[in-house]
């Protein structure tokens, strides 16, 4: 006879899966935002350090990396 412990285990395994799948979109989208803002951020802190314009190319890759971030978050959650 089937043991009730393996059953439970099958049975939370598959719950555990699904849950993974489902929330797999919204981390991408949250690896995204974080990512487009460190990236673009960096980019920008770079380019002030080569052309002496602190904190303005800093700032602006901030903002377009907000910008880019949100925007694919908002792609995932309104998804049709």
């Amino acid at each position: 006879m089937s043991d009730p412990d393996d059953h439970f285990l099958a049975r939370s395994l598959e719950a555990l899966q699904e849950n993974v799948r489902r929330a797999g979109p919204a981390a991408s989208a949250g690896y995204t935002l974080i990512g487009a803002i460190l990236l673009l951020g960096g980019v920008g802190h770079l380019i002030d350090r080569w052309v002496e314009t602190e904190p303005w190319f800093l700032l602006a890759g901030l903002l377009t990396g907000m910008v880019v971030g949100f925007y694919e978050l908002a792609k995932t959650v309104w998804k049709p």
